[in-house]
Order: structure tokens, then sequence, then C-alpha cells
């Protein structure tokens, strides 16, 4: 596998209240990759993005292709969706929670997937996109880095190692979508390798599937 292609951006006033917002990424050569974000690309809002566990977001073909399929009005160029990097042979069905890849001299580990917002809605102009994208499981997902440098375009990428234990990005997202799925959550939570972020969200859909049961 190799790097397609790079995104980064600078936040500007986006959406119909004009907040910060970096989802419109141009492509670039390279990434500058430390432990707590890139040199070329920033977040509008560091509470919501950006951090350890979210340096890179990495979006696939087959996320644009489902997209097409729902929406084949619209255009939705490469990159567009906000993600950092594009790899072909990468998707949300093949990729785990946990999975340690190295890109280039860059080592990654996937962290969680995208929580989709409604800043993808507001990008395309379409209504609810974020829910489509959400219960497609094609959400992309995001790396904590394990060892720095810098990540060029065409650079390979190699698969180091993957838990016994874990589980795919687009069935992790489909377990806390909606209303959830209680028994994928309760095998989820414990997972070592996933973001707090997402065991809370996990824990969410087990205390509601409780609480409804007990009323």
């Amino acid at each position: 596998m190799f790097v397609e292609a790079l995104f980064a951006g600078k936040p500007v006033a986006f959406g119909p209240r004009g907040a910060p917002s970096a989802i419109q990424k141009a492509s670039v050569a390279l990434l500058t990759v430390g432990f707590d974000g890139t040199k070329e690309d920033e977040q509008g809002n560091k509470k919501l993005h950006g951090g350890a566990e979210k340096v890179l977001h990495q979006f696939s073909h087959q996320g644009y292709t489902r997209l097409r399929e729902g929406f084949d009005e619209h255009d939705f160029p490469l990159g567009s969706i906000g993600e950092n990097m594009l790899v072909p042979g990468m998707n949300d069905e093949n990729v785990f929670i946990g999975d340690v890849y190295r890109v280039g001299e860059v080592t990654l580990q996937v962290s969680a997937p995208r929580a989709p917002c409604n800043k993808i809605s507001h990008r395309y102009g379409i209504k609810n996109l974020d829910r489509f994208v959400g219960a497609n499981g094609i959400t992309g997902w995001y790396y904590r880095v394990i060892e720095t440098g810098v990540i060029h375009g065409n650079d390979p990428v190699t698969l180091l190692s993957r838990h016994d234990k874990t589980v795919s990005v687009a069935a992790l997202m489909r377990a806390v979508h909606d209303l959830g799925d209680i028994d994928g959550a309760k095998q989820f939570e414990g997972l070592e390798t996933l973001d707090d972020e997402w065991r809370e969200k996990c824990t969410r859909v087990i205390k509601r599937a409780a609480s409804k049961t007990s009323s």
C-alpha cells in the first residue's frame, strides 16, 4: 500500500454560524507529524478535534463511493470530507482499532472512528449527511502517533501489528450509532487501545439500554 494523497488546512469561518473550521483542506506534498498534531494542518475547535488521540484523520475510496451512490447529484472530490490522508486498499471494514501502521518514517496507531458532525452536512449542503455517514460506517478513523516524522505522498504503508481482540472501525461505529448495539458496546467497551472518548460512548449505550430495561 502507499499514500495516494495528503491534505491539510487552516481554520476559516465556516457554516451558517461562521464558526472556525479546517474541514476545507487542500492537497499538500507532506505532513510533518508530531505527537499532538502536524505542522501543516490545524483545527478550528480544539475541544472536539485534534490532540494526541486525533493527530491524523484518514478516509477511504470506499467511503467516497458510498457517498456518490447515496447522493449521485453531488460531487465528492477526494479530500473534501476533511481527511488528512488517503491510502488505496484501506477502509473502515478492514482497518481495526489498535492497528499499528508504518507510514513512511512515521508509526501510527488507530485510536477511534471519526464522530461525524454537522460540519460534514454543511460542507456539501446535504441535510443530515453526517447521520448517513455514521449509519453506513464510513466515518474514517483517527490515529495516535507512536513515532514522529514526515509523511510524503507515495510513501509506503505497512501494517505492523493487530491485536487479537479488536474490532473494525465500521463495526465500532455501528455499535454506538443512533440507539446503539448493546451487545457490541459491551464487547468493545474494554478494548485496551480504544480512545477514552469512544469507551465512554460504549458505556452510554450500555447505560441507556439498562435504564430502558428497568423502567
